[in-house]
């Protein structure tokens, strides 16, 4: 049996084996991945610039192991969750989460040093403390205003785990949490990853069962894109290992989604030209997700084949892993992922993560009992009154 604990665990170093093998290659094209390494098999992969200077590195260090923001602020919900013992929402966004990214120093692995978390994030991230610190804001009000992209999704996770085989509560809860930084189909992502989290924790639960819950739960260009790409995924099964046929086929789906294509950088050339990329839309979705999605079905829930493929597919490469590994290691538990990697991935980070998931399992399950409790409280108050 895979235990609660498990299940935990098997989401937390599901994101952060995810995020090291997606770090080394993120917004290289599929095309350039597969010239330089083939596919991405190991976190013990040498990034893309390791070579390059360190200004043009601008300091940050990745590969072998190394995580990024997305496992940091996984990490940092966690915690919260630890603090508060409770459910969430924006206003805990702007308070104890603001306090975790901003003000409690911690050991950031790309950077090499103890940093705020917020000194390595990307400006959608940054938005937050802009908004909530700078800007004092209306907790729920956050998100206006930020670049629409996959941030909330990318460490939304925890509060699936908390709302463990309910899977309408992890996707309200998540909603009314990321709208503390994120809007439009960047917050619907978030909200639909929580509750794919949610029902994957559920004994005997198929690949299926979890994406007929994205299904459920997602709206407009989200709901769309990811009936889109994991349709096509179901017809790629018979040539999966066709990689360079199921990632232009994939991309060709999400293109009606997702404008950008494989130009994801930006650049000076870019500035004052008028576009609708990463803007609010009620048809538009990120990619990560439904990509995630899509490897999750061509590789029947494998989560080490599924990641490797997904970081292989390019763009927001860690992202992609992080999304696919999370799912899926909440449906597997940590055995999933193999020892040695999970070894790695705590000598060189240095973020205790197997402590941290005790101490979120233990807030976790209380957060959950109470929740039963109040459950039974409230069937026999029903019965009583009909």
């Amino acid at each position: 049996m895979v235990t609660f604990a498990d299940r935990v665990k098997g989401v937390v170093f599901g994101t952060a084996y995810g995020d090291a093998m997606g770090a080394v290659v993120e917004k290289m094209t599929f095309n350039e991945i597969y010239e330089k390494y083939g596919r991405v098999e190991t976190t013990m992969t040498k990034w893309w610039k390791a070579d390059w200077s360190e200004d043009k590195r601008l300091g940050r260090m990745r590969g072998e192991g190394i995580v990024t923001d997305d496992t940091l602020m996984t990490l940092a919900l966690m915690n919260v969750y630890g603090i508060e013992r409770r459910h969430l929402d924006a206003y805990d966004l702007a308070n104890e989460f603001v306090k975790e990214i901003s003000f409690r120093p911690k050991y950031i692995p790309e950077l090499g040093k103890v940093a705020m978390v917020m000194d390595r994030l990307f400006y959608p991230e940054k938005h937050i403390f802009n908004r909530h610190v700078l800007a004092n804001c209306e907790p729920r009000e956050g998100g206006y205003g930020n670049m629409v992209n996959c941030g909330a999704a990318m460490y939304i996770s925890p509060i699936g785990m908390v709302n463990a085989c309910n899977p309408k509560a992890a996707y309200d809860e998540a909603i009314l949490f990321a709208s503390g930084h994120q809007v439009s189909y960047g917050l619907e992502a978030a909200g639909v990853l929580a509750a794919c989290v949610a029902k994957a924790f559920e004994p005997g639960v198929t690949v299926e069962d979890i994406i007929q819950t994205a299904l459920t739960y997602a709206k407009d260009g989200t709901k769309q894109a990811i009936q889109d790409l994991c349709d096509t995924a179901r017809s790629l099964k018979p040539i999966k290992n066709n990689r360079a046929e199921v990632v232009g086929q994939l991309h060709a789906a999400m293109a009606k989604y997702s404008p950008m294509g494989d130009d994801v950088n930006r650049s000076i050339h870019k500035v004052g030209i008028p576009s609708n990329h990463y803007t609010p839309s009620r048809l538009f979705s990120i990619e990560e997700l439904p990509l995630a999605l899509a490897y999750i079905i061509l590789h029947n829930g494998d989560l080490l084949e599924s990641v490797k493929d997904g970081v292989s597919s390019g763009r927001d490469t860690d992202s992609i892993g992080v999304m696919a590994g999370a799912i899926l290691g909440a449906m597997h538990g940590v055995a999933a992922i193999p020892q040695d990697e999970i070894a790695i991935i705590e000598q060189i980070n240095k973020q205790e993560i197997e402590k941290h998931c005790n101490e979120f399992i233990e807030a976790a399950s209380f957060i959950i009992e109470q929740d039963l409790a109040l459950s039974n409280r409230r069937q026999q108050q029903i019965r009583s009154i009909i």
